[in-house]
């Protein structure tokens, strides 16, 4: 198995790239751009706020998080230390006895943070910053907070209706509970066919967005690295593909387990490496650090020549935050779905510590250091994403620009495995489950990484970031219908544990026994 999957990638060596990808990208050009335009111009169809552009999908999850906030008495508050006993302490064990799921709770968390954490959280953080400026941090952290209840509803879901295969594997994820959730409401003319529509959309999603586009960037900044234009891999780029594609094809080869099992590593060390650095630049410039809070806090409610005033810096700072964060999307419940417990409610406060250590540390780390430093001033001069934390970075210390580097490219490999699985499981739902069907799947995930590498085909990333983005709509349908049986679940829940506090006690009818 492993001969012919090493034999296959390695063929791709004696491809020409440049008749390659020459070719390929004017296929593309021609014959798919028109549809991939037609389809990105629907998915991103803008409603203009305050001079500001927004997709409707996007406003969708954003205030599909606030509502969920608020029907959950603000859960990713008072199910907070929970969430950190479940992931590490008393009662993680307890569940995982079970052994009713493949993956342990640390696992599935990893796996689905590796999924989350990536560009988005260094690139992405300094273009909301450069556009909505410093106050942009603000509302990004207060739409993480909100979407913290989104990641709570369908990773919780995704245990509740996960299935179990006959060679003990699991499949879950929003396929599952749209479908069957909806037909127990007796909506099987609804939950058929939006289930199908998001198996749909994962599927070129995870080959582009979650791979193509991650590769992509890595390459780049290996031949930044490595010496620009004189690089090895500036010629070649399809080389790094394909070592990139070796390492992938390995790990994904032993499913959930491996990924896991790799990801619970990785995760760590990228997070730290990342951590450590931002700490230092923002320790270095301590000084600094009161006005910086003064500026955040000042421009959050009264900023300073954002276009929309507030409001745009709102929307700007919740658009980066739902985005980073994958909140509602769809995504990780599909890992979370192996994991090793028999009650549901527990996956769902892991998942709550997700989109906080994704947006509230990770991503205000990024802002942090670009504030702190001052380097988001020169937006104006055209210094914009990665170039701007790169700037911010090697302000203090002209070597941390390649420590940034060796992250993202983490950032992005690590992306990539997870999403693997992401697009592996809808794969596995259009077509079914079987081990040929799989291997189908890998080896063009793995052919995918290789193509990415050497290629820029806008057209392909555009369609397949809009179907990454088209995956929440059908999710937050089904959430929005099941939201009162998780209700119910969560009370029972929090009875059996003993959570009753002041913020949640408003849903038991009997006050007078809590």
């Amino acid at each position: 198995m492993y001969s012919r999957f090493l034999l296959l990638l390695t063929t791709l060596f004696f491809i020409p790239q440049n008749v390659y990808a020459m070719s390929v990208s004017e296929y593309v050009d021609k014959y798919f751009a028109p549809f991939s335009d037609a389809f990105s111009n629907i998915v991103f169809t803008p409603v203009k706020i305050c001079g500001i552009s927004v997709p409707v999908i996007i406003m969708f999850l954003i205030l599909s998080s606030i509502i969920f906030t608020i029907y959950l008495r603000f859960i990713g508050i008072w199910g907070f230390k929970h969430s950190l006993h479940q992931l590490f302490g008393k009662y993680h064990k307890e569940h995982e006895q079970d052994h009713d799921g493949e993956v342990s709770s640390l696992g599935a968390f990893a796996t689905a943070l590796s999924g989350t954490v990536g560009l988005g959280n260094i690139a992405g953080v300094a273009i909301a910053i450069s556009i909505g400026g410093p106050g942009a941090m603000f509302w990004m952290i207060f739409g993480a907070m909100c979407g913290m209840a989104s990641k709570f509803l369908e990773c919780t879901l995704a245990v509740k209706y996960r299935r179990f295969n006959p060679d003990g594997s699991v499949s879950g994820g929003p396929m599952f509970y749209i479908a069957h959730g909806l037909t127990r409401k007796g909506l099987r003319w609804l939950g058929q066919p939006l289930a199908l529509l998001f198996a749909l959309m994962c599927v070129p999603g995870a080959l582009g967005g979650g791979n193509m586009l991650q590769i992509n960037q890595a390459t780049q900044q290996m031949i930044n690295i490595t010496g620009g234009q004189d690089s090895f891999f500036a010629a070649h780029s399809w080389a790094f593909g394909l070592i990139v594609a070796l390492i992938v094809g390995l790990i994904i080869v032993g499913g959930i387990k491996s990924i896991a099992n790799v990801t619970s590593k990785i995760v760590p060390v990228m997070c730290g490496i990342y951590l450590i650095a931002a700490l230092v630049i923002i320790v270095m410039n301590y000084h600094q650090i009161p006005h910086a809070i003064a500026t955040v806090l000042k421009e959050a409610f009264f900023p300073q020549s954002v276009v929309g005033g507030i409001v745009g810096t709102i929307i700007i700072g919740f658009r980066r935050s739902v985005q980073s964060n994958e909140a509602g999307s769809g995504s990780a419940p599909i890992a979370y779905a192996a994991v090793k417990t028999k009650e549901p409610i527990s996956q769902g406060f892991v998942s709550l510590m997700e989109p906080f250590l994704d947006t509230v540390v990770i991503c205000s780390l990024t802002a942090s250091v670009i504030i702190i430093t001052g380097e988001y001033l020169n937006y104006r001069e055209g210094i914009t994403g990665v170039q701007l934390t790169s700037a911010a970075f090697a302000g203090t210390f002209s070597f941390f620009p390649y420590v940034l580097a060796v992250v993202i490219i983490l950032f992005a490999i690590s992306t990539i495995i997870s999403w693997a699985y992401y697009g592996q499981k809808a794969w596995s739902y259009i077509f079914g489950e079987g081990f040929k069907r799989t291997k189908v799947y890998q080896i063009m995930f793995c052919i995918f990484i290789v193509i990415g590498s050497c290629m820029n085909l806008q057209s392909i990333v555009d369609f397949t970031d809009s179907t990454m983005l088209a995956m929440a709509a059908p999710n937050l349908i089904a959430i929005f219908i099941l939201l009162p049986e998780i209700k119910r679940d969560l009370i029972e829940y929090c009875k059996k544990y003993k959570m009753i506090n002041a913020m949640n006690k408003v849903w038991f009818k009997d006050e007078k026994t809590l």
